[in-house]
């Protein structure tokens, strides 16, 4: 009786402690969204300090086409997710005209420049924090 009384107390403070922790774990955030204008000077800003879950999104602000891409032109593989037309997932996978957008959200910490592919002496970097 006494073993049975005391597995039912480490039960329900097991069963509690689960309790607790869902309630009180963190809601996932969501992110913030940074827009990154392309144009014919580049990649406007050029250098971003973003956190964890945060979104570029490349908007063509310009008559010619460009092509966000992660480093290294051609083969754009140094983001190591993987999943991209090229190398990396972070690729839109082809020249964006004036006026459409390209999002990537960042799932892994560092340092990770880009290039515009149709451009590639075009560059930025973002550090995801």
């Amino acid at each position: 009786m006494r073993f049975l009384k005391a597995f039912l107390l480490i039960l329900l403070l097991s069963s509690s402690i689960v309790v607790i922790a869902i309630l009180f774990s963190p809601t996932p955030n969501p992110g913030t969204v940074y827009q990154v204008d392309m144009t014919s000077n580049g990649f406007n800003p050029r250098i971003l300090n973003i956190k964890l879950g945060d979104t570029l999104v490349f908007v063509s602000k310009d008559t010619e086409k460009h092509w966000p891409a992660s480093d290294i032109y051609p083969t754009n593989n140094v983001y190591p997710e993987k999943g991209g037309c090229v190398g990396s997932k972070f690729d839109a996978c082809h020249g964006l005209s004036q006026g459409e957008s390209y999002q990537f959200t960042f799932n892994y910490l560092g340092s990770w420049c880009y290039h515009d592919h149709l451009n590639p002496n075009l560059k930025g970097c973002v550090t995801v924090q």
